[in-house]
């Protein structure tokens, strides 16, 4: 899809469609204004129709109106200015692109110069356009034997004055990254497991390496991890035939010496949790246990398109669990890299064991900060629901700094505690630490497992089992989340050391 910010008089704008705001109660926006002006009244008599009054979401399309440059006028309502939020912004772009994919046109301008959210920032709100339309038109057919009919649809152009040109061709520049990033996060996300195996990962992160000068891969074998002292991650992947990977992204768009910002995923490509196996229903969603991988390497490409001048490591620790004859067992103990044992009394707790070892091995990093993704524990969608990604940290201040990331970029996280007290329910008699500390309070007692590898850095936790997928109905599939989060957490590390 092609971006492109324009300006100029809104009656010459040579587009397909052109997208105004209609305000509560037919108010008309500037952009609209200037468009009912050099109709003659057009617009003012469509309005007092009656046809839309500018409710939040309201949409009304209009071909051949008189004095305008543009095929067809897009009337798009954008509700009460105390309704004006980034919710219902969401939800306004969601109406339009609804519309414009419906009808066939090939370049769609939108000149929504109405204050569409409760913030000042223009390029937050312009960034949001650009990822928010170009989310709208993701579709997944790569395991289809009929393929999506090709997308008419050419080229968005955002229309803004021409002193803010600058700043919006920031905002486009940032937002395409993001949607980008966010695309492939969910394409990873969709893939099968036959196909997104672990070694696939692993091929797609030296693709990476291949398309950007700045970005480095190395990939980090069974063999390589047992004498790493990888016997957690390694134990995780026994049952399957699968070879387990630890793949490693170094991005280095920073000074030689600046301290690497680490982000690490879980890449569990199918979990059938093992010897401790799930039940059959919804087994198939077990496909996105990889999710918090995915983001890895969507966040990764946007930070590479973006050019960041930073320096970044993204770690994934990827491998099947699955139950066979080699698989771990319950009650088995296992050595980590960091020299603590495990006694694992669950094998679906296994996100946790691979992820040890990964954060273990980021300490080589002499990191700023580690960040570590996954879709962890259900406990979390029991607390957060649907809609925020749990947030735990051993320093409160990069939890804070995540959680203005997820403001900022609509991608919105919530801290949970991460108290001392809670770790005693991870005692083992038998070995250093139990996988698992029961059903109270289940994910803050996974973080506490992995804080236990994470004492020498920085480190944050992000569980994202609740905002990972959509599950069931025309809506399934992955969602790309927190590819937003993790690249405005980098964006405002970046600034702050520039």
């Amino acid at each position: 899809m092609d971006f492109e910010i324009v300006s100029g008089d809104i009656p010459s704008l040579e587009t397909e469609c052109l997208v105004v705001a209609i305000e509560a109660d037919g108010a008309l926006s500037p952009a609209a204004t200037a468009a009912d002006q050099a109709s003659n009244g057009y617009l003012s008599e469509i309005l007092n129709g009656g046809d839309i009054s500018g409710k939040t979401a309201q949409t009304l399309l209009l071909h051949k109106v008189p004095g305008l440059t543009a095929k067809r006028v897009l009337l798009l309502g954008v509700g009460k200015e105390d309704d004006r939020n980034n919710r219902n912004f969401r939800k306004i772009i969601k109406s339009a692109m609804g519309v414009v994919k419906s009808t066939g046109i090939s370049s769609v301008t939108f000149a929504l110069d109405a204050r569409l959210t409760d913030d000042a920032d223009l390029y937050r709100e312009l960034r949001h356009l650009v990822e928010w339309s170009g989310n709208e038109l993701y579709n997944y057919d790569e395991t289809k034997s009929k393929k999506a009919d090709p997308l008419k649809l050419e080229q968005i152009a955002i229309h803004v004055s021409e002193n803010d040109s600058d700043l919006a061709e920031t905002a486009l520049l940032d937002g395409t990254a993001i949607v980008n990033g966010t695309s492939i996060a969910r394409d990873l996300g969709n893939l099968p497991g036959n196909i997104c195996t672990p070694t696939y990962l692993a091929e797609q992160a030296l693709e990476l390496d291949d398309e950007f000068d700045d970005l480095t891969t190395t990939i980090v074998d069974e063999e390589e991890m047992a004498e790493l002292g990888m016997h957690c991650l390694l134990s995780v992947g026994n049952g399957s035939e699968q070879p387990s990977k630890l793949i490693v992204m170094e991005y280095k768009g920073g000074e030689e010496g600046d301290k690497p910002h680490v982000l690490v995923g879980k890449g569990i490509t199918f979990d059938t949790g093992g010897i401790s196996l799930k039940p059959g229903a919804g087994m198939d969603e077990m496909k996105y246990d990889m999710c918090g991988a995915a983001s890895v390497f969507g966040a990764m490409t946007a930070i590479c398109e973006m050019a960041l001048p930073i320096n970044v490591v993204g770690i994934v620790a990827a491998a099947e669990n699955m139950p066979s004859g080699h698989a771990t067992k319950p009650g088995d103990i296992v050595t980590t890299m960091s020299g603590q044992t495990v006694e694992i009394l669950n094998t679906d707790a296994e996100g946790r064991l691979v992820l040890c070892d990964a954060l273990t091995y980021a300490g080589k990093f002499e990191p700023a900060s580690v960040v570590d993704i996954a879709t962890l524990t259900g406990a979390c969608i029991i607390a957060l629901g649907h809609h925020a990604t749990g947030i735990l940290a051993n320093n409160d201040e990069l939890a804070a700094e995540l959680i203005q990331a997820g403001e900022q970029a609509e991608d919105k996280g919530w801290q949970l505690p991460l108290w001392d007290e809670f770790q005693e329910q991870l005692d083992s008699n038998f070995a250093d630490i139990a996988n698992i500390g029961g059903r109270p309070a289940g994910t803050i007692t996974a973080a506490c497992f992995l804080s236990r590898f994470t004492k020498e850095y920085r480190w944050a936790h992000l569980d994202i089992a609740g905002v990972a997928w959509n599950s069931g109905g025309k809506e399934k599939g992955a969602t790309g989340r927190c590819v937003p989060m993790l690249t405005q957490y980098l964006l405002n590390q970046a600034a702050e050391e520039e």
